[in-house]
């Protein structure tokens, strides 16, 4: 009975059945949202939510009952049973912000789907790379910060007057979201060099070093192709192998009983017979 439980929860059919299940539900909560939409269909969107946490509770406890402890050596499994358990937490009175939470069940798409799980596995390696670069993005815009506050904090206090000011500023700069018109031209009204500073920051923090960002996750997404062109080349390998095993011990085989027939006595007088049936013919 587990194997027949495994081989249906490994299933492509049923993946495909729990990816459709995933979207219906985010749709309904979506939906659950509107006014409108909770005024006409309420009750059904409520029972397609219920049915959908019904769902992945039986799936779970498939995959608990298939395999056991080994469940949660995969972290994907582990996340999956997370997700599932906060949106089986009370909704009450009060409890809102659980409820909001029953949203999470749309990330399984994560876990379910295999080139989305491909993603977050290159950013996870990417972490150690990224550290290095927001260390050194920090540097940056401590050093500016600090210089933004002594040149221009007099002046536009309520932009550079701390240096917790002076980063949340240079912070919207970085985004160039509204950086020239709206703070580097009043600046430049009083401190008519001030576009020096600025263009060098945004220079540096917009166009290199979170380009590092972009340029370390591309290479651990190739790399973890290269990991798994690897894997794949070592299951071919091996199944190569099992084959060229197998055919070696057929023609053994072949041969064994070839060398049976040539030594068995009552094979020869067989085939004189034979030979003079064959001869007058």
């Amino acid at each position: 009975m587990t194997a027949t439980l495994q081989r249906l929860v490994e299933s492509a059919a049923f993946q495909r059945f729990i990816i459709a299940v995933i979207i219906v539900n985010a749709i309904t909560l979506g939906l659950e949202t509107s006014t409108a939409a909770m005024a006409a269909a309420g009750g059904l969107l409520l029972a397609l939510d219920r049915a959908a946490l019904v769902i992945f509770v039986v799936e779970l406890a498939l995959k608990l009952f298939v395999y056991r402890l080994r469940f949660f050596r995969s972290g994907w499994n582990v996340f999956d049973f997370t997700i599932v358990a906060i949106t089986l937490a009370p909704t009450g009175e009060g409890l809102q912000i659980l409820r909001s939470l029953r949203i999470l069940r749309a990330l399984r798409l994560v876990s379910v789907v295999p080139s989305m799980r491909k993603v977050v596995n290159a950013l996870l390696r990417a972490v150690p790379g990224m550290s290095s670069v927001l260390t050194l993005l920090l540097l940056v815009f401590y050093v500016a910060a600090v210089m933004s506050t002594k040149l221009f904090g007099a002046s536009f206090p309520d932009w550079f007057g701390t240096i917790g000011e002076s980063f949340y500023t240079l912070f919207q700069v970085m985004t160039l979201e509204s950086w020239s018109m709206g703070i580097v031209r009043p600046v430049m009204e009083a401190y008519p060099y001030a576009w020096i500073f600025f263009v060098l920051f945004i220079l540096l923090t917009t166009f290199a070093v979170l380009n590092l960002f972009i340029a370390i996750v591309v290479d651990s997404m190739s790399a973890v192709e290269h990991e798994e062109q690897e894997q794949t080349r070592e299951l071919v390998s091996v199944d190569h192998d099992a084959v060229l095993a197998e055919l070696r011990a057929i023609r053994a085989e072949l041969a064994a009983l070839r060398g049976e027939r040539a030594d068995d006595p009552a094979a020869a007088p067989a085939a004189v017979s034979a030979g003079s049936t064959a001869r007058p013919g």
